[in-house]
């Protein structure tokens, strides 16, 4: 994705207002952007505090800066000055956080990036856009630049298996249709489970959603997701985030607002790390029971 990212934004360098900021990351990746920006493409340094600094004065400034790291980076170490700077005066900032989740994989604990979005949804007027496939970036970055709040843009690498032809891009669609539980889905992991959900008999089979767009509310789900809801009764929500301030979290408490608490809520989620070691994104995924063969045993057991 973030590959993609970068072709999309070289198209926008027109645009005078444009600014690219990154903390002394992006190589073998952003070259092309860098390129053809010129000063406009500013390598701040290991130094992600006064980086996000520099983006708000720059906004406040009528610029439209955006702010590039990997995920843990962008939003752990400037995190007062995310709110401070920009949240609390609600700028049009955009973060642009790679390697979502455990996709740093065996950097360990300290590149993963478990709780991103829960931890900035906290703060006021921020928005977060996770792009589930590759062919997301380029409409959410046209999204993105008239955005007119705080924006996070979490990018992981794209798992769309090669035959799938994807429906237009929305901020919550449905991927697969069966006479199982209702799923939602966050992230890029979508694309691994498609296969094995796929393969299921159509009674386990799931409603597969995938969302994109934080957070939620009553007005932007899907009339179809709430029948396939009703239908079932089962709610299970599949996403590379911790438990707490996870999507999880959030439509349990929206569906009890809203009257449609289903009898069963199931929430496969980021653990951490239980063996207490560091691997590829996939190992972590197992342990967590988010990979596909593990997804797929849960939905077919009687």
């Amino acid at each position: 994705m973030r590959t993609v990212l970068c072709d999309t934004l070289v198209r926008h360098e027109a645009d005078p207002r444009f600014l690219f900021l990154t903390g002394d990351l992006g190589y073998n990746a952003l070259e092309p952007l860098r390129d053809v920006m010129g000063v406009r493409f500013i390598n701040a340094g290991v130094a992600e505090q006064n980086m996000i600094g520099v983006a708000a004065g720059l906004t406040r400034a009528g610029l439209r800066p955006w702010v590039y790291s990997i995920a843990p980076f962008l939003y752990g170490r400037p995190f007062e000055q995310i709110r401070n700077d920009i949240c609390l005066h609600d700028l049009p900032v955009k973060l642009i956080g790679n390697g979502g989740g455990y996709a740093y994989g065996v950097m360990g604990s300290t590149h993963h990036a478990l709780e991103d979005y829960g931890v900035l949804l906290a703060l006021p007027n921020l928005h977060a856009f996770v792009p589930a496939f590759a062919a997301d970036v380029p409409v959410l970055i046209t999204k993105l630049q008239a955005f007119s709040h705080p924006a996070y843009l979490r990018l992981g690498k794209c798992e769309k298996p090669k035959d799938l032809t994807l429906p237009d891009y929305a901020p919550w669609r449905r991927l697969v249709q069966g006479g199982g539980p209702a799923m939602v889905v966050v992230g890029p992991l979508v694309g691994g489970l498609l296969g094995a959900v796929t393969r299921l008999a159509e009674d386990r089979r799931p409603n597969l959603w995938v969302v994109t767009e934080l957070p939620i509310d009553e007005g932007h789900i899907p009339i179809e997701f709430m029948e396939d809801l009703r239908r079932s009764c089962h709610l299970f929500v599949v996403e590379e985030h911790v438990a707490h301030g996870g999507m999880g979290e959030m439509i349990a408490r929206l569906l009890m607002a809203m009257g449609e608490a289903p009898r069963r809520f199931t929430h496969r989620h980021a653990l951490g790390y239980p063996s207490g070691l560091y691997g590829s994104q996939q190992f972590h995924r197992r342990e967590c029971g988010l990979d596909p063969d593990s997804i797929a045993a849960f939905l077919d057991k009687p």
